[in-house]
């Protein structure tokens, strides 16, 4: 057998079956519970909502900038005539919708923030507040059992 056939023929598949059907960044699936019997914070109910309000939001931006985006190439492509119309000495139609592309970008990084202030940042220091008081409680050791190794 050669060195390299030796190097790259090998029984182990890479990477592994069990690893390779889950994606490694994605949730644990359904409310697990560790040993103690605490959720994953994946599975509590304020958890979906933030991830629903993120969603949520991240829809109704794309739809409106994609859609003031994609219906001034369509107007552009279709309706040259009218994009060609001055409004005044070299503003046109075409011209004056595509400075509004700045203005909905502008709107939409404007909102982005004030949804997290007000939806999302709430409910996430809820839960920051759920999750340190849980691992406060794991981390408590009996009165007699406190003492430093060094």
């Amino acid at each position: 057998m050669s060195n390299s056939t030796a190097r790259y023929d090998s029984s182990v598949p890479y990477p592994p079956p069990s690893e390779s059907s889950r994606d490694p960044f994605s949730p644990p699936p359904g409310p697990r519970s560790t040993a103690r019997g605490h959720q994953s914070i994946h599975a509590l109910p304020e958890f979906r909502s933030l991830r629903a309000a993120s969603r949520r939001f991240g829809m109704w931006a794309t739809v409106l900038s994609v859609g003031a985006f994609l219906s001034y190439v369509v107007l552009s492509s279709f309706v040259p005539d009218v994009m060609n119309h001055r409004l005044a000495g070299h503003l046109t139609v075409g011209l004056t919708l595509a400075l509004a592309q700045f203005a909905v970008i502008g709107v939409t990084a404007w909102l982005y923030p004030r949804h997290m202030r007000r939806n999302v940042d709430p409910v996430v220091r809820r839960l920051r507040a759920q999750v340190e008081d849980h691992e406060g409680e794991q981390r408590r050791l009996p009165a007699g059992r406190r003492f430093r190794a060094w």
